[in-house]
């Protein structure tokens, strides 16, 4: 037996070599100091609780600037209107794109009607919503925003009625619109002009609780007021096709259709005859002066309503266009 062997205990064996231990004993230090020769490893710092408030406050101030109606109610007094924009901003219009109430000739009951609404509501008293449909160019946007620039002529600044557009694409934001005006001391017309819905579009079911029916109802310093060249706001071949596909024709009809009947007050325009064509002609002429002999006037105006194959206010705005560029007129009123 070798001498550096010791005695194993009982049944046990025989002990590992003596010198076995000393060399692990010996090669520990090495280890421990090529351990510790190692960089350390870069220890990631934990956020304190106060950057974790400063980073929460931070996120808050920008929710809470997101939700702040762009417009302020007090700012409502820098002009007389408006264009509303899906993201809340109001952008103010400084002057409107109009004619004189007294050039829109051949829609003399209409104006009386509308004009009479419009001035009980800009008083406080009860109003309707308004759906001004027909024929296309025979003044019905030209007529709201005549009737808006009528009722305020006479008001003092505090009392003027607001005019606010909303484009047809917009229309499912009209309730955060109504939200943001129904506090404010002014009272408003809410415009959407050319007003018509297509296909599968959904979204006359937002104006449908606006107009009548939601919870909480149209403001009562808001009046909506809207044009359309049809008369339910639908096209003919999409009720058509309610008919014919659902399982109860009838009251998917009545469901559509049902949106024109929230409009109290219908307003129809229909193509004008020649003489009305021709007064519109003669009318813009004398406002802004264009010097012409009445017969060739006449002539020349049935030639352009020809070329155009309709006659309508539009289409006389757009031969007095013509004439005054060619005799050198500013359509500036006289």
């Amino acid at each position: 037996m070798p001498k550096n062997l010791s005695k194993s205990p009982a049944g046990k064996g025989p002990r590992t070599p003596a010198s076995k231990p000393a060399q692990i004993a010996a090669k520990r230090p090495k280890l421990v100091q090529k351990a510790a020769s190692k960089p350390p490893l870069k220890a990631v710092p934990d956020l304190s609780q106060e950057r974790i408030v400063r980073a929460l406050e931070t996120i808050a101030a920008h929710l809470a600037a997101r939700g702040k109606p762009a417009v302020e109610r007090e700012s409502f007094e820098r002009a007389d209107a408006y264009v509303w924009h899906p993201d809340g901003r109001l952008a103010a219009v400084p002057r409107v794109s109009r004619v004189e109430l007294f050039l829109l000739k051949g829609v003399d009951r209409m104006r009386d009607i509308l004009m009479e609404n419009t001035e009980r509501f800009a008083n406080g008293l009860p109003a309707n919503n308004a759906l001004l449909w027909g024929a296309r160019g025979m003044g019905k946007s030209s007529l709201v925003k005549a009737a808006h620039a009528s009722i305020n002529a006479d008001r003092k600044p505090a009392d003027k009625l607001k005019l606010i557009e909303i484009h047809r694409e917009d229309i499912e934001s009209l309730p955060a619109l109504m939200e943001q005006l129904r506090a404010s001391s002014f009272r408003f017309i809410v415009f959407c002009d050319d007003l018509s819905f297509d296909g599968n579009d959904a979204s006359y079911k937002s104006l449908k609780a606006v107009l009548e029916g939601g919870i909480e109802g149209r403001p009562e310093n808001v009046i909506l007021y809207a044009t359309s060249n049809r008369r339910h706001l639908l096209a003919r071949e999409m009720i058509e096709n309610e008919r014919s596909t659902a399982i109860n024709p009838g009251e998917a009809v009545e469901e559509k259709v049902s949106l024109s009947d929230r409009f109290g007050l219908w307003l129809g325009f229909h193509r004008c005859s020649q003489d009305e064509y021709l007064a519109m002609v003669r009318g813009y002429c004398g406002h802004f002066g264009i010097k012409i002999d009445d017969e060739a006037l006449e002539r020349e105006a049935l030639e352009w309503s020809t070329t155009r194959g309709s006659r309508s206010g539009r289409v006389a705005w757009q031969f007095v266009q013509e004439l005054a560029g060619r005799l050198g007129v500013k359509l500036t009123a006289t």
